[in-house]
């Protein structure tokens, strides 16, 4: 068995066709299918079910794309441990993020590339957990940040970075002068643009107004962090959001910020990656940056803005 034929074994799985995986692999058709029907061969066993065309793995086929990811994954691991040992951590880190955990992501990377100035970042920022999980364990990414509630870390090695909690931002029109905090259940008096209800942060507001006893349901949702920046931007509309956002994108103008009280709601914003041992080593660096950053700390300290949280 050659790496070779796990390699576009693997690849007619994932594009459950034999002439996108050929092209995938930069080799011809015949060749591809050449390599697999030697594999099956080895293993006697048949892989893929054939038709005309491709109809799907066979049970054998879907427990061997299982170890074929892994072992390919763990082969990656092991070239890129003998690289860093001769010349530092080279390659590219393949980093996925909840598109509301993504205002934070500079903050990681840019310590991870200070540490290993010759590695790349690829950040994806367009997946739910539930997606990033699923990408972290099939080795398609090598890290991921966002909210892991406990069901989403099976398979995974997951690390807390911070606590976020909430915010009311809005324009000062919408807010009595001087408040310094706000109740959930006034704050759902507030003309409310909201992120969609499929998005994990969105949840943990939900459950904080449903323990506070009213339900909400806001005039304005988008799936868009810069879009709910804009609306209330415009003075529209208030919003609610986690009080790590403002170090990234400060308020300006007429823009208020008031923390939330009755209930404190939390959120845990973790780094996650493949459990297995030894795994990557881009992926053990990452994590090792994110927690030298300590970011729980940093973003406890005041914002560098005229306009302070209350």
């Amino acid at each position: 068995m050659l790496f070779r034929q796990l390699e576009y074994f693997v690849a007619v799985a994932r594009e459950r066709h034999f002439a996108r995986a050929a092209e995938a692999c930069y080799v011809s058709q015949p060749a591809l299918s050449a390599a697999i029907a030697k594999l099956e061969r080895e293993l006697n066993v048949t892989l893929i079910n054939r038709g005309h065309n491709y109809e799907g793995l066979t049970p054998e086929g879907e427990r061997l794309v299982v170890w074929a990811k892994r072992i390919l994954a763990e082969q990656d691991a092991f070239k890129a441990e003998v690289a860093a040992v001769q010349s530092g951590i080279t390659g590219t880190l393949r980093l996925g993020a909840e598109p509301t955990a993504s205002t934070t992501v500079a903050l990681p990377v840019a310590a991870f590339c200070a540490a290993h100035p010759l590695a790349k970042v690829q950040v994806r920022s367009r997946s739910s957990t539930t997606e990033l999980r699923r990408q972290l364990r099939d080795f398609e990414l090598d890290a991921a940040i966002a909210r892991f509630a406990p069901h989403d870390q099976e398979g995974l090695q997951v690390v807390p970075l911070y606590e976020e909690r909430f915010m009311v931002l809005a324009s000062g029109d919408h807010l009595t002068p001087q408040t310094d905090t706000m109740r959930w259940a006034d704050a759902a008096q507030l003309p409310l643009a909201l992120l969609t209800s499929d998005m994990r942060i969105r949840q943990v507001i939900d459950s904080a107004f449903a323990d506070s006893g009213v339900e909400v349901t806001p005039q304005v949702e988008t799936d868009s962090v810069a879009s709910l920046y804009a609306l209330v931007g415009d003075g529209e509309w208030a919003s609610i959001v986690p009080h790590a956002w403002l170090r990234a994108m400060p308020v300006i103008g007429r823009t208020r910020v008031v923390r939330l009280v009755e209930p404190v709601a939390r959120a845990q914003v973790s780094v996650a990656i493949n459990a297995a041992t030894p795994g990557s080593v881009v992926a053990r660096a990452f994590v090792k940056a994110a927690m030298g950053l300590r970011l729980e700390e940093f973003f406890d300290q005041p914002l560098p803005t005229e306009h302070p949280v209350r």
